[in-house]
């Protein structure tokens, strides 16, 4: 917790910079306040310039940004969030009952996350406890799909069939258990298998840790190493644990909207898009404060559940015991993707048809058509150029930022939190508005959050890598800091990160998606994917395979993705076993400092051997 002073510090800049862009978001967006808050008032007033006058009076909007900015600061000191530019009601009780909501969600949805998450790595808890990972093969492709499909997809098929044509569970609304069932598992599903692939990706190592052998020999039950192997790989995630907690609250605001639920998402999404600042300055703030005290709380338990052996360097590596046996997954879901873009790309996306309109899948149309008859085949097929190529992009962009940043934990730490809590409607238009609308704003959008769940990994697992036993005996024979850097700390940190961030590969075609749902993304007639389901969401009943297509297409790109991801390793940089490896030191020339190799694995001599030296001893 050393430099906690600096850091507070730091968070609070960004919480003030935030809250001063929302305040100038009106002004940003190069949009008349007034219009836009006495359109959301009524619509179909006539915007007169004596009405719109009267609006700019009403609100101090002549003032400018600034002077309204401290109006409402001086309120929030005295418990007072403003009053509503459109309703005119008190904001903070509001703002109080949406997070209530919001909560309640949140813990649903984790409880569904963490039950999928064990679902994922059942397999290898059984295997590892019993040492039998010479047979483990990696599979995790029911996962990979279900990370791959968008939330706002899940929830409308539940919706609608669960909710609307079975009748199981209401699909509307918000008075009771009852209703939150569907939207848990909307949120928690997807967000449980990537956290199941991400501790099914350190459990291998964990258990092939010097306590397990030892405890199986010395009869301990299966069950208690398999919680212990728990117990040593959940600290890595909960930092990541923490930013889904906070991104199930405030970035639900596609499921919050499909479901009806009057949570913090809707509430700033709706406050967003009316510019009603009181409002949306206050739950962007409350957000960020769920993200500190979650982040921090993360940190504090993931302390606790190392102990001591963080302090006094007594951990070992998480490095899995032996590579994966090779599989023939990746090539085969890649050719199935490339098969269908192959097929779709002759085709024309735009060619309409209305008399062909919503037509099953045939011979002629293989995924049948969409309401104006254009045919999904070659929609999706076209959509992929530009998807696969912005995500790809995106992907590249997030790793590389988050591995820089995470090398400076207290200085990514908060930025991360922060940009984590704003709901990606609030970014986009924020970004819209200092860069402009372009084909590149909902990649730049995207771009500007991805990184974080990749700098948070990167940061956990570079604290518990500095405190490895063989880190600690190799800084004490001399190493500096550049050398631990590049030939202990990044090839132990670089594997796991990069086979994270192919598992978000997906993920980042998902938030692109998920804009486009929410009509910040790409617009008509684009054949982008997360636009293809947009426009087909509605006849999802009538003609389910409008939305099937892409979204098997997507979940495909998921498979392939965390089946390459498997694969991923990177060898330590070691030097031939003829010459002695040495770390530069900073001592006087015609010096060296011999570094020997990290005690990574220990060499069993012969028995005859031994008894020879002890015999030469003597």
């Amino acid at each position: 917790m050393r430099g906690g002073g600096p850091t507070l510090l730091w968070r609070a800049l960004l919480t003030a910079a935030l809250v001063c862009a929302i305040g100038l978001l009106p002004w940003l967006s190069r949009t008349d306040p007034a219009l836009t808050v006495l359109k959301a008032r009524s619509a179909e007033r006539d915007p007169t310039p004596q009405a719109l006058a009267a609006v700019r009076h009403q609100l101090g909007l002549s003032e400018g940004p600034l002077p309204l900015l401290g109006h409402w600061l001086g309120g929030l000191l005295h418990g007072d969030g403003g009053r509503s530019w459109v309703s005119g009601s008190e904001v903070l009780p509001s703002a109080v009952q949406a997070l209530g909501v919001s909560l309640t969600l949140m813990a649903g949805a984790v409880a569904v996350a963490v039950c999928t998450a064990a679902a994922v790595c059942a397999r290898t808890l059984w295997l590892g406890s019993r040492r039998r990972f010479g047979t483990r093969r990696r599979g995790g492709t029911g996962s990979a799909v279900l990370a791959a499909l968008p939330e706002f997809l899940v929830a409308s098929v539940l919706a609608s069939v669960i909710g609307v044509q079975f009748g199981w569970l209401p699909a509307l609304g918000w008075y009771g258990p009852p209703w939150m069932i569907l939207p848990s598992l909307a949120l928690g599903l997807p967000a449980g298998a990537v956290l199941g692939r991400l501790l099914d990706d350190l459990l291998p190592g964990a258990f092939a840790e010097p306590w397990a052998p030892a405890a199986a020999a010395r009869g301990v039950p299966q069950s208690s190493v398999a919680r212990k192997a728990l117990r040593r790989c959940i600290p890595g995630l909960l930092p990541n644990l923490g930013l889904f907690v906070v991104s199930l609250t405030g970035g639900a605001v596609a499921v919050e909207q499909i479901f009806d639920i009057p949570g913090l998402g809707q509430l700033t999404l709706r406050a967003a898009l009316a510019q009603d600042l009181p409002v949306l300055q206050t739950g962007t703030l409350t957000l960020v404060l769920l993200a500190a005290i979650a982040g921090a709380l993360a940190r504090l338990t993931a302390r606790l559940l190392i102990g001591p052996a963080l302090r006094d360097g007594a951990l070992h590596s998480l490095h899995p015991p032996a590579p994966p046996a090779r599989s023939i997954l990746p090539l085969l879901y890649g050719a199935l993707l490339a098969a269908v873009i192959a097929l779709g790309l002759p085709r024309d996306p735009l060619a309409l048809d209305p008399a062909a309109g919503l037509q099953a899948p045939s011979p002629a149309h293989p995924f049948g058509t969409d309401a104006l008859g254009r045919d999904i085949l070659a929609r999706v097929a076209h959509g992929a150029l530009t998807t696969l190529g912005i995500a790809l992009a995106v992907s590249a962009a997030a790793l590389v930022t988050g591995l820089l940043l995470g090398l400076l934990p207290r200085l990514s730490g908060p930025v991360a939190d922060t940009i984590n809590a704003v709901p990606p409607v609030l970014a986009g238009l924020l970004v819209t508005g200092l860069a402009g609308s372009g084909p590149w704003t909902p990649a730049i959008t995207v771009a500007v959050g991805a990184w974080t769940p990749l700098a948070t990994h990167t940061s956990a697992l570079l604290q518990q890598e500095r405190a490895t036993t063989h880190l600690t005996a190799t800084r004490a024979l001399g190493a500096t800091e550049w050398y631990l850097l590049t030939r202990e700390l990044l090839p132990a940190v670089l594997p796991p990160v990069v086979r994270h961030a192919l598992l978000r590969l997906p993920g980042i075609a998902l938030n692109l998606a998920a804009l486009s749902f929410l009509g910040l993304g790409a617009q008509p007639p684009s054949p982008e994917w997360g636009l293809l389901l947009a426009e087909n969401q509605p006849y999802a009943e009538p003609a389910p395979w409008a939305v099937l297509a892409p979204a098997a297409v997507l979940a495909l790109l998921g498979a392939l993705a965390v089946t390459a991801a498997g694969g991923v390793r990177i060898p330590r940089l070691r030097r031939p076993p003829s010459s002695h490896p040495t770390a530069p030191t900073d001592r006087p020339r015609g010096t060296a400092q011999t570094v020997p190799e990290p005690p990574h694995t220990h060499v069993l001599t012969p028995p005859g051997s031994q008894r020879s030296r002890q015999d030469g001893l003597r």
